[in-house]
């Protein structure tokens, strides 16, 4: 198990960017053929599944990058000195926020983890929970709307039921 954890911790900053352009262009594809011809409306549950794929992907190839920028093969004194860091060093880690540093006998630290890891981790754990519960919503919506009869003709306008 822990191997596996491992190999999700390695080649998630290879692949999370490809599933985050994979999933903005769906979604810039969707907006652009499902845009109803009256202007905007509430998203629907597909669309806040893909906000959550796109947003937990960017969060998780973020916390990966952030976790592997600290990891070397070699001691924590080639580690940090190959950061730049002078002295002797003891590694010091927070799983989060996100920090790897190079702590010297006198107390000074260097930060190995890039500044822009922990806003686009937690700013993508924020969007995500926000898409969970706007797409729990729409679902809802849809189906309380279908069972008062109410259906969707083309364009995404709603009329209630009507015999025809």
């Amino acid at each position: 198990m822990a191997a596996i954890l491992f190999l999700i911790l390695v080649f998630s900053p290879f692949v999370c960017p490809w599933v985050v352009v994979g999933t903005a262009v769906q979604l810039v594809w969707r907006a652009r053929h499902g845009q109803p011809p009256n202007g905007w409306t509430s998203p629907d549950a597909m669309s806040c599944a893909l906000v959550v794929q796109l947003a937990g992907a960017a969060a998780v190839g973020a916390y990966a990058w952030g976790v592997m920028s600290g990891f070397y093969i070699l001691d924590p004194d080639q580690m940090c000195a190959a950061s730049g860091a002078d002295g002797d060093h003891v590694v010091t880690r927070m799983t989060l926020p996100v920090s790897v540093q190079c702590v010297t006998d006198q107390g000074v630290g260097t930060e190995l983890v890039p500044v822009w890891v922990n806003p686009v981790v937690l700013a993508g754990l924020a969007v995500c929970v926000l898409a969970v519960w706007a797409g729990a919503s729409a679902a809802i919506r849809r189906r309380a709307d279908r069972a008062c009869g109410e259906v969707e003709v083309g364009g995404g306008e709603l009329r209630s039921g009507e015999v025809g």
